[in-house]
C-alpha cells in the first residue's frame, strides 16, 4: 500500500509481513500522555493510556506515530516522577492468551518499556498479570512506573462473556452475562486499587463502557481527570461543531449509508455545505432514478437517503455528490477503467473513485471554506488506481489549511488516507477517535 505502481504481489507479500508483525509482537499502542497535576508525596497516579487499534493499511506508519506520542511522556511525568508512583494500564485489541505468554513480555519491553526508560530516566516495571500486580504495586518507589499486561485477556475489561457455545440457549447466554457482570466489580476494584488517582486519556475507546474506561472512575470520586489527548478531542470538535468560522463543510465518504446515517442527519444541522463521495454515491444515485451498473448499493436505505436529500434542501446546505466516476469491470489494481456520470454507469462497471472533473468540483468548495470536516473516502484508495479521488481531496483539504482553514480529520479510513498520502502534518487535526468520533459528532453522549 505503500509503493505506488508496484508488483501487486509485491505489495500483498509486504503487506502480510506487517500483519503478522502486528499479530506476533502485538505492537499496536498508541500512547498518549495524561495531565500532570501537583506533587503530593507518596501517591500513587494511575495513568491509563488508550492502545489505538493500529488499521493494517498504516502498519508502517503507526510505528513512528507511536515514537511521536512517546516523546510527550518526559514532560508530562516532569512534575510527577521525582515523587509519585505511576502505574500504567494497557487496554490493547484482544490478543490470544498463548501468543502473550509467549512474546508478551518480551515485546512490551523491546517495543515500550525501554523508550519509555530512555524517555524518562527512570525504571519501568512490567506486570504480566493485571489481576496479579498487587506486590509490584506496593514495592514501586517514588519515580518508578508500571506497567500492567493488556486489560482485554479478562472478558471483565469488556464486560462481555467468552466461550459460549454457539447453540447456547438464550437462558445460558443470560446467565453467562449476569456472571461476568458480578465477577467485573471485582475486577474494576483490583484494578482502582492500584492508585490514588485515575487520568484518563483514551478518546479511541470512549464510546464504550469498559472496565478501564468508565467504570473505573466512580472508585476516584475527587481524582480523576481525562488528559492532553481528550482535550484535544475535544476542541477540535468544538471548533468543528461548537464555534466553527463559516462556510463549514463536511466531506462524508465511504461504502455505506446505513453506516453514516446518524452523522450525516445530526451535520446537516451545522454545515453550509456537505460533500458525500464514495460508495454511498450510488445508493443515492440509484434512489433518485439513476443507473449505477454493478456498484454498491443498499437498496433499503433508498427512502433513507431520499429524507437526507429533503432535509439538506429544507435546511438550506448544498449537497455535493461525486458527479462522474472512474468505474471497472473488476476490483483489481489492473482493471481496465472508464470515466462516466455517476448516474449512468454502464452495466458489468461499478463505481471505484471520483473523476477529475467531480474531484475539481470538491477542491472549489473545499478552497471557499474556513472550517473542514472529513470522514471517509471518496473512493477504493486501498488500491492505487482508484485512490486519485481521496489523494485530491486530502490535497485540496491541507491546501485550504495552509491559506487559513482549520481542518478535522477523523474516523479510521480517513486516518488512513490522510497519513498513506504523507499529509497528516498539513492539516489542523487528525483524530485518534473512530466509533467515538462517529458517536460524538452524531450527537450521542459517550459513557
Amino acid at each position: 500500500y505503500f509503493l505506488p505502481g508496484s508488483d501487486y504481489l509485491i505489495t500483498g507479500i509486504l503487506t502480510w509481513v506487517c500483519i503478522i508483525f502486528e499479530l506476533v509482537l502485538g505492537i499496536k499502542l498508541n500512547v498518549r500522555i495524561a495531565k500532570s497535576f501537583g506533587k503530593t508525596k507518596g501517591w500513587g497516579v494511575l495513568l491509563f493510556f488508550f492502545p489505538f487499534i493500529v488499521s493494517l493499511i498504516l502498519g508502517f506508519g503507526k510505528a513512528e506515530y507511536i515514537g511521536w506520542c512517546l516523546s510527550f511522556i518526559e514532560d508530562a511525568v516532569e512534575g510527577i516522577c521525582d515523587e509519585e508512583k505511576v502505574t500504567w494500564y494497557t487496554n490493547v485489541s484482544r490478543i490470544k492468551r498463548k501468543i502473550s505468554d509467549r512474546l508478551g513480555k518480551r515485546a512490551a519491553e523491546q517495543y515500550i518499556i525501554k523508550r519509555v526508560e530512555e524517555l524518562l530516566g527512570t525504571p519501568v516495571q512490567f506486570a504480566d498479570d493485571c489481576q496479579k500486580a498487587d506486590e509490584l504495586a506496593a514495592n514501586l518507589k517514588p519515580g518508578e512506573v508500571l506497567l500492567l499486561e493488556n486489560l482485554r485477556f479478562y472478558a471483565e475489561e469488556e464486560g462481555k462473556p467468552r466461550g459460549l457455545a454457539e447453540d447456547a440457549t438464550d437462558d445460558e447466554k443470560k446467565a453467562a452475562k449476569a456472571a461476568v457482570k458480578e465477577s467485573q466489580k471485582k475486577f474494576v476494584e483490583k484494578l482502582a486499587s492500584y492508585a490514588d488517582c485515575y487520568i484518563n486519556d483514551a478518546f479511541g475507546t470512549a464510546h464504550r463502557a469498559h472496565a478501564s474506561t468508565a467504570l473505573i472512575a466512580k472508585y476516584f470520586p475527587n481524582d480523576k481527570m481525562f488528559g492532553y489527548l481528550m482535550e484535544g478531542e475535544i476542541k477540535a470538535i468544538d471548533q468543528v461543531l461548537g464555534h466553527p468560522e463559516r462556510p463549514l463543510t463536511a466531506v462524508i465518504g465511504g461504502a455505506k449509508v446505513s453506516s453514516k446515517i446518524g452523522i450525516i442527519e445530526h451535520l446537516l444541522d451545522f454545515v453550509d455545505n456537505m460533500i458525500i463521495g464514495g460508495g454511498m454515491v450510488y445508493t443515492f444515485k440509484k434512489a433518485q432514478g439513476g443507473t449505477i451498473g454493478d456498484s454498491l448499493v443498499e437498496e433499503d436505505q433508498f427512502d433513507v437517503a431520499l429524507r437526507i436529500v429533503e432535509k439538506a434542501n429544507s435546511k438550506g446546505v448544498k449537497l455535493y455528490f461525486t458527479s462522474e466516476v472512474y468505474a471497472t469491470n473488476d476490483f483489481d489494481n489492473n482493471a481496465d477503467k472508464i470515466i462516466c456520470p455517476s448516474n449512468a454507469i454502464p452495466d458489468g462497471w461499478q463505481g471505484m473513485d471520483a473523476s477529475p472533473a467531480a474531484v475539481e468540483q470538491f477542491r472549489e468548495v473545499l478552497m471557499n471554506s474556513k472550517t473542514i470536516l472529513w470522514n471517509g473516502p471518496v473512493g477504493v484508495f486501498e488500491i492505487n488506481k482508484f485512490s486519485t479521488g481521496s489523494r485530491a481531496v486530502a490535497e485540496a483539504i491541507a491546501e485550504a489549511t495552509a491559506a487559513g482553514a482549520y481542518s478535522l480529520i477523523g474516523g479510521g479510513d480517513s486516518v488512513a488516507c490522510i497519513n498513506k498520502f504523507g499529509l497528516a502534518d498539513k492539516v489542523s487535526y487528525v483524530s485518534t477517535g473512530g466509533g467515538a468520533l462517529l458517536e460524538y459528532m452524531e450527537g450521542k453522549e459517550l459513557p
